[in-house]
Parts: C-alpha cells; sequence; structure tokens
C-alpha cells in the first residue's frame, strides 16, 4: 500500500530542552517535499506508540505567531512523550494546512479583513483543509511502528492513518489556552473543521 511513497534520508541525535530525542529525516517521493520524525525511545510492535502528527507552523513556531496553537500543541505533545519515555512527532511539511508559506500569509491578510481560516482558504482557491496524511502510514511501518494512542483534537487524522493501515487505538486531547488572537481560529477548528476543543 505504501511502497516508493517515502525515501529514508538519515537519522540523527536531537538533544533539546525538553528530552535528548533522535531527530529521522525523510523525502517524499511525488511531491519531493522533506519530512521530520521526532522520536524517543523503542517502538513496541504489541503496544499503541504515543504518537502527533503535526504539520510544521513556520509563524507558529519560529516566530512566535498568536494567531494560531501550533506551537503550544507541538511543546505539549514532545512534553507527553518525554514523561512517557517514548514516543513519535511525524513532523510533516505542510505549511499552512498545506497551502503553503506565502498563501498562508495572503490568507492571513484576508483574515486581518474579516474572513476565516476555511473562508480564506477557499478565496484563494484551496479546500478546507488539504494536507495529505498518507506518508505517515509509510513512516509509522518504516519504524516498526504499527498501532499509536494519537495526540490530536481533529478527527479527520484519525481516519487518514485508520484508512492507510494504521490503527488508532486511543485519541489523547490537546487542550490549547484561547487568547483573544486565537479565539476566532480555535472556534473555527471546531465549527467548521470538526476539531473535538
Amino acid at each position: 500500500m505504501h511502497k516508493g511513497l517515502i525515501e529514508f534520508v538519515e537519522s540523527c541525535e536531537f538533544p533539546t530542552e525538553i528530552a535528548n530525542f533522535n531527530l529521522y529525516a525523510f523525502k517524499e517521493n511525488s511531491s519531493s517535499k522533506e519530512h521530520l520524525v521526532i522520536t524517543l525511545g523503542t517502538f513496541n510492535r504489541n503496544e499503541p506508540t504515543l504518537a502527533r502528527i503535526h504539520c510544521r507552523c513556520l509563524t507558529g513556531e519560529s516566530l512566535f505567531s498568536l494567531r494560531c496553537d501550533c506551537r503550544f500543541q507541538l511543546t505539549e505533545s514532545l512534553k507527553k512523550i518525554a514523561k512517557k519515555g517514548c514516543g513519535v512527532v511525524f513532523y510533516l511539511q505542510q505549511e499552512g494546512r498545506n497551502i503553503g508559506l506565502l498563501n498562508k500569509i495572503r490568507a492571513y491578510k484576508l483574515q486581518d479583513e474579516g474572513l476565516d481560516t476555511v473562508e480564506a482558504n477557499h478565496k484563494l482557491g484551496f479546500i478546507d483543509d488539504p494536507r495529505d496524511y498518507k506518508i505517515v502510514s509509510a513512516i509509522a511501518k518504516y519504524l516498526g511502528i504499527t498501532s499509536v494512542n494519537l495526540m490530536t483534537n481533529n478527527p479527520r487524522k484519525i481516519a487518514a492513518l485508520e484508512e492507510n493501515g494504521l490503527m488508532v487505538k486511543k485519541r489523547i486531547p490537546i487542550k490549547s489556552k484561547k487568547t483573544k488572537y486565537n479565539r476566532d481560529y480555535l472556534k473555527t477548528k471546531a465549527k467548521k473543521l470538526g476539531h473535538l476543543l
């Protein structure tokens, strides 16, 4: 099912303030996009692995934007993995729900003018959420992961993994703090994208 989707590039040690992780690099063959996987511990094929699918958010994670909760979700996931001593974050190059960085800034401008995130995507010619998670199952297979406890608020991620052969044993919610900057963003996630907030 997943043959030829991804190519393993390299792995290395990845010490952070949270824990000393390992970092894997993969290339998606159809698009040449480069994806990362952050891991900790040894995976047991007979037990679900604590996992998160996380799409890159340069504005939130590197530039500290308050318009979203991406940096909080990533940090909390890594902390949960460190506490458990084992887990994985699939860090995908799908900026702005996979519309790309420049279109994401265009979408920000439309949001400044009153549109929500879904309306802004539509205005730019995209569907609600054009992300694709097929490669996650391919990478999981490479790493020897057969099932996961998924840290997510997004039911679409669970459905996508199960459709592609990776069993989700349990959903673990991540509760983000609402602020005046991300309140509408979170509301749209729940109302229009089905996120469980």
